[in-house]
């Protein structure tokens, strides 16, 4: 496995921890849940182990999530979320959040950008 492979398990693994965590699942109880081990869990958690697309599929489904959430950014070439953000604590609170509330987020963080640049460009 090189090292960029590595990379994008671990982020996948960050964000399946993420998306148990919010759930209140125990990784016994998502094992269980799955029809898994806690071991396995806790490897696809750390980046150790990859799923098959059904384990994954499964994953969504018994999380609540959409796929989108684990392999969006990966897909479209950006930075993975996760390593945008020191703070985990602000992403598992802004996944809690509705749409709507999302919306505003972005629209906030869009305008922040644009003062940044237009200070930068002065």
């Amino acid at each position: 496995m090189n090292s960029q492979e590595q990379v994008l398990r671990k982020n996948i693994g960050k964000k399946i921890k993420l998306a148990r965590t919010i759930s209140k699942y125990t990784q016994e109880q998502l094992a269980e849940k799955l029809s898994l081990s806690p071991r396995y869990i806790s490897q696809l958690e750390r980046g150790i182990a990859f799923g098959s697309a059904t384990t994954i599929i499964n994953i969504c489904k018994a999380l609540n999530i959409n796929s989108d959430f684990l392999f969006n950014d990966l897909i479209n070439n950006e930075t993975p979320i996760l390593d945008n953000f020191t703070d985990d604590k602000f992403l598992e609170n802004y996944l809690k959040l509705n749409q709507d509330n999302r919306d505003i987020i972005s629209a906030f963080t869009n305008e922040l950008v644009k003062i940044q640049d237009n200070k930068t460009h002065v």
